[in-house]
């Protein structure tokens, strides 16, 4: 499922994109037909991203609500426009040394280090899930093909943005809208750091729920998932199944200022990237394969990378769950 790094690059693609530019709006899969013949010719005005629903704005007071689930992305086509001031970056809210390095290539031909959303002008396809990917397209059809299932064409005259397999994609009023918004938990990138702080605090510490549920728990805190859920309860050496109510306060403002963090970097850099101290060779590393990235998750029966105890896997919730019973005892 995409975590809320990803929703955010989406938005901020949209942004650059799409904002201010007339859209031709079609359901090719037909089950958005309705809501695409609301918004055909329409203008996008405004994006915003909270947790892992993204909310555009129309002209005329309409609302396009996303959520991607686990099996939604979008694939987007045509002029795919870079933002400088983002990429220029270069890893700034990560690895602070990393700056001037050469590209770093994943395994799906994406440099993580440069970055952010889909950043490339160029005739082609770039989906945007869980992580960006680079897709060949053809450079002679414009627009391009529908491929599969498109629930959603958003169409300019420079770029096509095709939306498959999402959970929720409905059209909503301003306050419609609002009253989604507001039944979220704090998302570092939308709300007051130190407010988004309370809020957390406070539903956590009154529940009995385990800290490992909380933390997926969306009405909780937006945007944390399965991969960053395992990775800031390993940072923290807190045990998944530790209620919420007995977690210290301390560590749970730990666990929240952890997730700005590795939120930020997310964003930045495109990665879930969770470890730190790495020399120049293991970043690039890590930035080039998920194998070398994270300290627990998709670890189960290796290792851990501090103590040597055998990571385990387990469901929670129904979904998987990655912890060293050793160090998060």
């Amino acid at each position: 499922m995409p975590e809320g790094h990803s929703v955010h690059r989406i938005a901020r693609q949209f942004d650059r994109n799409f904002i201010g530019r007339p859209v031709a709006a079609s359901s090719p899969q037909g089950r958005f037909a309705e809501g695409a013949a609301v918004l055909d010719g329409r203008t996008p005005t405004r994006v915003r991203a909270v947790g892992k629903q993204m909310f555009m704005e129309f002209d005329e007071d309409v609302w396009l609500r996303v959520h991607l689930g686990i099996y939604g992305a979008w694939d987007f086509a045509g002029e795919i426009l870079l933002d400088p001031t983002i990429a220029s970056a270069n890893g700034r809210m990560g690895q602070t040394n990393q700056r001037g390095t050469d590209p770093v290539f994943d395994d799906a031909g994406e440099n993580s280090l440069a970055s952010i959303g889909a950043p490339r002008k160029a005739r082609g396809a770039v989906r945007m899930s869980e992580q960006t990917q680079g897709l060949a397209a053809s450079e002679a059809e414009w627009p391009p093909a529908v491929v599969g299932q498109v629930r959603l064409r958003l169409l300019t005259a420079q770029t096509c943005a095709d939306l498959r397999g999402p959970t929720a994609c409905q059209l909503q009023s301003a306050d419609e809208m609002l009253a989604t918004v507001a039944a979220l938990g704090p998302d570092p990138l939308v709300d007051d750091l130190a407010d988004g702080e309370e809020r957390f605090v406070a539903a956590v510490r009154k529940k009995g729920t385990s800290i490992g549920q909380l933390l997926m728990d969306q009405k909780v805190v937006s945007g944390v998932g399965n991969v960053y859920r395992a990775e800031m309860l390993f940072r923290a050496n807190l045990n998944p199944h530790t209620p919420g109510r007995d977690v210290p306060e301390e560590l749970v403002r730990a666990l929240w200022r952890d997730w700005v963090v590795l939120l930020g970097i997310g964003v930045e850099t495109g990665q879930m990237m969770t470890m730190d101290g790495l020399d120049a060779e293991a970043y690039r590393r890590a930035m080039a394969s998920r194998d070398d990235r994270h300290w627990v998750y998709r670890r189960a029966g290796l290792p851990c990378r501090v103590c040597g105890t055998e990571i385990v896997l387990e469901e929670m919730s129904a979904r998987k769950l990655y912890w060293c019973p050793r160090c998060q005892a």
